[in-house]
């Protein structure tokens, strides 16, 4: 049983031993030799890549069982017997039932994301499906998080197993620089534009918790000139598996998506991730901000926060990863110029103003006479510690809000 965090690379600690393992041995038709059980369409079809990656010195055959996809081309790989397997529980159960695939043969069992299994409620179909592998075997079995439920779970898949648990699900990655902007929800999708157009995005990952919301947002941001394309659970196979493709080559900047995409998927380079929505539940935030950071890569991740049941899942976050986030109220970018040299270019143009220099005059004389009663003894000159001097300015550099600056330089 193995748990880590997620971009640390749990895909190869399988596959990799797996090749060494099938080295030796020839597949008979249609009785695979391992089997890998994924819960998703996209997570499967990302092993099936990452195992034609690595084996790619290897004479071993492979069979992806997806839906969406030809029940035909797929029984005729498995007629041609392949070594390994890589299936969701409901598409391989649809060949099984057909008698299109045997199960007697298979010496290694993956079950890959179990958390995710039990989420979907594919545990069923995955306790069936075991029914059906021999006795005598090797059974792997991973999990973001390894939860009483989850240990009760893998009880029925292994026996007396050996746990490997590398990070708990509550801590994000430390190559990811976490922000949040407060925002309105009239505001938020002026206030998503602004970070896109400030950040140094090479690629980013938008999050959003409803498929409906995915599409009105796609949309406005097309109508701005963005690069963006869309994945969530109802498109059709082909059509995700084209946006997830674009994405990975460069062609599409921003990817808009469902949780679908947080769980395992792995997405090389993703500069930035953004919570569109804060996400009600809080470890999907860990997952979703693990696209970005991988592999001792950095990353940047913002969440908007507009309404007062986000401030309640941010709370919940912030206690899980046991981290303040902080806000995000500069801009999030690196500075181009200094604070000192912001600072004067605001300045600047006010003490050109003939109108502000009239101000400021009438201001000083204005003091004055109140300065001079502080002392009777001294009528010409002002108390040194009643003198009543220009408002202090205590703003910080937030230099777009005018209340922030003293009237005599606005």
């Amino acid at each position: 049983m193995g748990s880590a965090q997620t971009g640390t690379g749990k895909t190869a600690s399988f596959t990799l031993p797996m090749l060494d393992i099938l080295e030796s041995g020839i597949a008979k038709a249609r009785m695979p030799r391992s089997l890998i059980l994924a819960p998703t369409r996209e997570l499967a079809a990302q092993v099936a890549e990452s195992f034609e990656k690595f084996s790619v010195n290897h004479e071993l055959s492979m069979a992806l069982l997806i839906g969406g996809v030809s029940f035909s081309d797929q029984e005729a790989a498995l007629e041609k017997g392949v070594d390994v397997l890589i299936a969701t529980p409901g598409r391989l159960l649809d060949h099984f039932e057909r008698g299109k695939v045997l199960l007697q043969d298979v010496k290694i069992l993956v079950i890959d994301e179990a958390d995710r299994m039990l989420d979907m409620g594919f545990i069923p179909d995955v306790e069936r499906i075991v029914s059906l592998l021999p006795k005598i075997r090797q059974t792997l079995f991973f999990s973001a998080t390894l939860s009483d439920e989850i240990h009760k779970i893998g009880a029925k898949f292994v026996l007396n197993p050996k746990i490997v648990e590398v990070a708990r699900v509550a801590q994000t990655a430390s190559t990811i620089s976490q922000y949040i902007c407060n925002t309105t929800p009239k505001s938020k999708q002026g206030q998503l534009r602004k970070l896109l157009k400030e950040e140094p995005v090479n690629n980013a990952v938008i999050f959003c918790n409803r498929k409906k919301d995915i599409s009105s947002l796609v949309r406005a941001l097309k109508n701005h000139q963005f690069n963006v394309a869309s994945l969530h659970g109802d498109m059709t196979q082909s059509a995700r598996l084209a946006a997830l493709k674009a994405f990975k080559d460069g062609e599409t900047k921003y990817l808009i998506a469902s949780d679908v995409a947080a769980r395992g998927l792995d997405i090389p380079s993703v500069s930035h991730v953004f919570n569109y929505d804060v996400p009600t539940n809080a470890e999907d935030y860990v997952h979703r901000i693990g696209r970005t950071g991988r592999a001792g890569r950095t990353g940047r991740a913002f969440t908007l926060v507009a309404t007062t049941d986000d401030k309640k899942y941010l709370s919940a976050i912030e206690e899980l990863i046991s981290v303040a986030i902080p806000e995000n109220a500069a801009g999030a970018s690196e500075p181009k110029t200094s604070e000192t040299e912001i600072l004067s270019e605001q300045i600047a143009p006010a003490k050109n103003s003939e109108k502000v220099k009239e101000e400021a005059t009438k201001a000083t004389q204005s003091e004055a006479p109140k300065a001079n009663q502080s002392d009777p003894q001294k009528p010409n000159s002002p108390s040194r510690h009643n003198e009543k001097r220009p408002p202090a300015w205590t703003g910080g550099n937030n230099f777009d809000d005018p209340e922030t600056i003293p009237a005599f330089l606005r």
